[in-house]
């Protein structure tokens, strides 16, 4: 944040059922994956925001960071509304590749 505006992890790590990691396995055999309760896992969402082609993404004078995906920067004056919109069409894309929905993980008011 000192060096560039941003709010930190934007997504948090979606909990997805073992299903869907088999389906994602099909074209990414190599989707990093974690235990979690309920017979679940846990997906990194850094990964497949990366895997969606957003990673290092600008728009004019905001964007994703070019060294963690999961991180959505303003370089210079970029309103709520563009960085919220900016997620909002990260989630989808996400969600349109994957069938994972993330979720935001900072507190938007």
């Amino acid at each position: 944040p000192k060096e560039i505006g941003n709010a930190g992890s934007f997504f948090k790590n979606p909990v997805v059922s073992k299903l869907i990691l088999e389906n994602i396995k099909k074209n990414h055999p190599n989707v990093p994956n974690y235990p979690a309760p309920n017979n679940c896992v846990k997906l990194a969402a850094g990964w497949l925001i990366e895997q969606a082609g957003w990673k290092g993404k600008t728009f004019d004078y905001y964007g994703v960071h070019k060294l963690q995906a999961l991180v959505l920067v303003n370089y210079k004056g970029a309103t709520g509304k563009e960085i919220f919109d900016l997620s909002t069409s990260i989630i989808t894309e996400v969600k349109n590749i994957f069938g994972v929905e993330l979720e935001r993980e900072v507190k938007i008011i």
